[in-house]
Parts: structure tokens; C-alpha cells; sequence
């Protein structure tokens, strides 16, 4: 094999990696291992503001089973060749499908893509990493089951069990994706296999329907980690219900946002509004479909004036909530008279849903679908908004309590506004907190942008941590970053952990800031 430009992981010879990666071709296939720079390509397409020499993997290998997951890691134990698994690799503002560090081999499970069950009298689903949401939703219809997905926003190529484990979110009453997952099946970093959960019993008719098992509860671990390989996933469906009512709720200022919550707060956690609510502001309610420079070509941030114009062209709000009622034809109409009379007090709502709601120009499409569990692209539409390729998701967690969301909001235009970054968010109401997620869109083609881009992210991870707030989720550029700001004891248990489970370090290190 040719050493010309190769890239070794660290701390292997080249000796001991070209017998791993014979060893991986025994176990999975010659073609199923790729070394070549054209072959890695499409693992090194990042769009965070990081250098491109810093996420260049050694190789990657592409098992189709659970067996072959297993043998690969205890080769990788063998050799000391660290590994960074991906799913669909399609969590595009989250780090995509680059390694953690330049060295690592992409364990690129997208071929174990088999639907093992779907059960329609308990409403479960048992799936490998491979699976997209689009695949899941075609076997469900085409099975006839009467049951909804809950998907994110980029949901057709991505995949649940990737979007879970990273403890991303949805728009139906099922949206904290981790909360409604029940049992695991894990290859551990020696290369032996558990089943958490009800798993463990031999012949289990449980295991997707109780999520505790016995002894202490270890799905979590595997969350956000690098613990374990998970290669199968249960998952909770919600039964389709008898009707359903997306309906959509505009603002016009930008301080209105504090009556919002105050208003949703109650009604979600009573359950009158039962899905993960999304509230978004202009920027990103029009960035879908609607390019920047038809308003504004400058560098700065994009001014309030321009902002204006947006939302009388388009007919959106400064704030524009989508949010859906579901059950029984009376049960929704109860509801909407509670949630009618709950958002009319002030004057300064907009309340429509069916055609009135139609007729605006924000995302109400592709919105009421996504709340019922339909695929769309549409919100990729914000990559046009800028362009050049830059993009990533800052996600910091509040109360659901006007006060700090107020406050989150003026912060992060503030530090955006600094370095000339426009305020693309929205907030994901849970059922007591608010995750907000800010697309911080750059062109990644110019040199000086991208360092500002990362410096910009850089300063809203210290600046709200400063305030209490920690983010939910981040990029690879920024993961050592983010860890830092939850505390060094926690971080001394994430490492202890780390040790007894995986005491060589193969399994993506660095993810989630946990290293040896």
C-alpha cells in the first residue's frame, strides 16, 4: 500500500495499521474499507468553522452487522486504532460525519439499515444505526400501520437512532426522541455485546415496551458518550390519532417573546398543547425559502429595517409559533377555545390555523407536516440564506420562563451582531424548558469570515455559560469547549467512566469533550 500522504492515527505505526486494516477487510470485505483520499472525501465536507486538516480520518470501514462491529473493535483494541462512529453522518450543524480528530477510522454504520420490527398493537420499533426516518416512514405505510414517527427538521436522510442518541428533538407529542427510546443493543468497547433494559432476558417479550430492566438504568450512558457502539435501538410510535390541528400564532415585536412563554409555559406543561411547540423568529422562518441579499448585501448584521420588509413581504411575524392539538374532534375543539382565549388577552396575536394559516408566507407547509411525522427538506433552505457553506447550530437550554428567554435572545444578538452574524433561531418549547437553537450561518469559502464565525461561537458558549446557560448539544470543533463550562468533577466522573469501560481509548475520543 502506498505511504504517500497517508495519515496515521495517532500513536499507531504504520506496521500495526496496515495489519488492522487487513484485519478489517477479513471481517467486512475489501470494498468495504476505504483508504483512498477520493473514497474519505465525502467524511471530511464540514460546515464548522474548524480547519479542514483537523477532521481528515485514516480510514473508514463499513460493517453490515452487530458481529462485525464487534470483531473491528477488538482489532482497533489490538492495534490501539481509535474509532469515531456515525449513524447517517447527517447532523450537518452538529459536525456531519468527520471524525473528531484528523487519524481516527470512520466506523460508518449506514450499511446496518435493517427495520427488525415494528409492532403496531404496542406502538415499537426495533432498528439498527442505519435506518433514515424516510426509510421507517415508507415500511410503515407500505405496512398499513396507523402510526406517526416524530422526526427533526432535517429528517428524511437522517436517522433515529443517530438523532436519539445524540438527544435531538421532534414536533409531535413524541419530540424528546430520548425519552420515548426503550432498550439497546451495545458493543462494548472489549468488543462483548449487552442488551440494556428487559434485553438481558433470553427470549425477551419486553424489551421495547419497559425501558427500566433491573439493576441501575444504563441507556443514558450511551447517550452523548463514548461508551459503547449501539447497533440496535428501540423506539416508542405514536398511535395516529382520530384528528389533528396545526395551527400557527404571529407577533409582530421583538419583546413579545416574553409574553409567548409566559402564555405556553402552563398550557404545555398541562398538556392542552402536547407537542414540542417551535417558536421562530423571522430570520429563520423566511431563511428557508427567501436569500439574504434580496434585503441585504452588506457584511454587518442584517438591520432592522431590512427585517421589517421581510416580514411585510412574506407575511410573517418577528415571532411566529407553530404548535398542533391532536385526539378527538371535540377534545380539539376545547383546546383551541383554551389556547384561543389564553393568546387573545394582550391583542397582539395572530391565531389561524386550516386556510388562514395556509395563506402566510412563512413555513406552515412543511411545518404542519413535520408535526405529524412527515418528511420534508425545507429547512435546508437556510444554507441559501448566506451561502458559502458555513453553518452551525449553537443550542443553549432555558426555563421555559419569559424572563430568560428575553434575556437569551438580546445576548445572543448582541454577541452575533459583534462580529457582523445575523440572528437565525428559533425555540423548541419542551415540557419545562426551551431549547434554543441558533443557526449561525457563514460563508466557510472566506478565511476571515470563518475565523470570526468560530471566535463568534466561541464567545455565546462563554457568555451563556456565564448567565447559566449550558448547551444541549454542539460540533466537534467545540465539544472540548462546551465540557468544560458543566464542571471539572463532572468531567472527572465522564473520564472515570471512560476508563473502566473503554481503558484504551479507541472509541470516539473527544466526543462530548471525554477522553482518557
Amino acid at each position: 500500500m502506498s505511504t504517500t500522504q497517508r495519515i496515521l492515527p495517532k500513536g499507531v505505526s504504520e506496521a500495526d495499521f496496515d495489519t488492522a486494516l487487513s484485519r478489517f477487510r477479513e471481517i467486512v470485505g475489501a470494498d468495504s474499507v476505504l483508504t483512498e483520499g477520493s473514497q474519505l472525501a465525502p467524511y471530511t465536507k464540514i460546515m464548522m468553522a474548524g480547519d479542514d486538516r483537523d477532521y481528515i480520518p485514516s480510514a473508514a470501514v463499513m460493517p453490515t452487522s452487530a458481529e462485525q462491529v464487534q470483531a473491528i473493535v477488538r482489532t482497533c483494541n489490538e492495534f490501539k486504532v481509535p474509532i469515531w462512529t456515525i449513524s447517517t453522518g447527517k447532523n450537518l450543524g452538529y459536525g456531519s460525519a468527520a471524525p473528531g480528530e484528523t487519524g481516527q477510522v470512520i466506523l460508518d454504520l449506514h450499511r446496518m439499515n435493517r427495520i427488525l420490527e415494528v409492532d403496531p398493537d404496542s406502538c415499537t420499533a426495533l432498528v439498527e444505526p442505519g435506518v433514515t426516518y424516510q426509510q421507517l416512514y415508507d415500511y410503515i405505510q407500505e405496512k398499513g400501520h396507523k402510526l406517526w414517527l416524530s422526526v427533526p427538521a432535517p429528517s428524511a436522510i437522517a436517522g433515529p437512532v443517530g438523532n436519539t442518541l445524540d438527544r435531538g428533538v421532534g414536533y409531535t407529542p413524541y419530540g424528546e426522541h430520548f425519552m420515548f427510546q426503550c432498550g439497546m443493543e451495545v458493543v462494548l468497547a472489549n468488543g462483548e455485546m449487552i442488551r440494556t433494559g428487559m434485553g438481558g432476558i433470553e427470549n425477551s417479550t419486553s424489551w421495547q415496551v419497559f425501558k427500566w430492566g433491573y439493576g441501575p438504568y444504563l441507556d443514558g450512558l450511551f447517550s452523548q458518550s463514548n461508551y459503547g457502539v449501539v447497533t440496535k435501538m428501540g423506539l416508542w410510535l405514536m398511535p395516529e390519532p382520530p384528528a389533528y390541528r396545526p395551527f400557527l400564532i404571529q407577533y409582530p415585536d421583538p419583546e413579545d417573546i416574553e409574553e409567548i412563554v409566559e402564555i405556553m409555559r402552563p398550557l404545555r406543561i398541562a398538556q392542552i398543547i402536547p407537542n414540542a411547540v417551535v417558536i421562530v423568529h423571522t430570520l429563520w422562518d423566511a431563511g428557508t425559502h427567501v436569500e439574504r441579499k434580496a434585503y441585504y448585501d452588506g457584511t454587518e448584521s442584517i438591520p432592522r429595517e431590512a427585517i421589517e420588509r421581510i416580514k411585510q413581504d412574506e407575511g410573517i411575524g418577528e415571532w411566529n409559533i407553530y404548535a398542533a392539538l391532536y385526539g378527538t374532534p371535540e377534545q380539539i375543539e376545547v383546546n383551541w377555545n383554551i389556547i384561543e382565549q389564553a393568546f387573545s388577552k394582550s391583542g397582539k396575536a395572530q391565531i389561524m390555523f386550516g386556510a388562514e394559516a395556509e395563506k402566510r408566507g412563512g413555513g406552515f407547509e412543511y411545518r404542519s407536516a413535520l408535526m405529524k411525522g412527515e418528511m420534508n427538506l425545507q429547512e435546508f433552505g437556510l444554507y441559501n440564506w448566506r451561502g458559502g457553506g458555513g453553518s452551525m447550530w449553537f443550542a443553549p437550554v432555558s426555563q421555559a420562563k419569559g424572563s430568560e428567554t428575553r434575556d437569551q435572545t438580546e445576548l445572543a444578538q448582541q454577541i452575533l451582531g459583534k462580529y457582523g452574524f445575523d440572528y437565525v433561531a428559533e425555540y423548541i418549547v419542551g415540557w419545562r424548558d426551551m431549547h434554543h437553537v441558533i443557526d449561525l450561518l457563514y460563508n466557510r469559502q472566506d478565511p476571515e469570515e470563518t475565523r470570526r464565525a468560530h471566535d463568534c461561537f466561541a464567545e455565546l458558549i462563554d457568555e451563556f455559560a456565564k448567565r447559566g446557560y449550558g448547551l444541549y448539544r454542539t460540533n466537534n470543533e467545540f465539544m472540548e469547549q462546551v465540557a468544560g463550562t458543566f464542571g471539572e468533577p463532572l468531567r472527572e466522573v465522564h473520564t472515570t467512566l471512560k476508563r473502566a469501560l473503554d481503558p484504551n481509548g479507541i472509541l470516539s475520543p473527544g466526543k462530548s469533550g471525554i477522553r482518557l
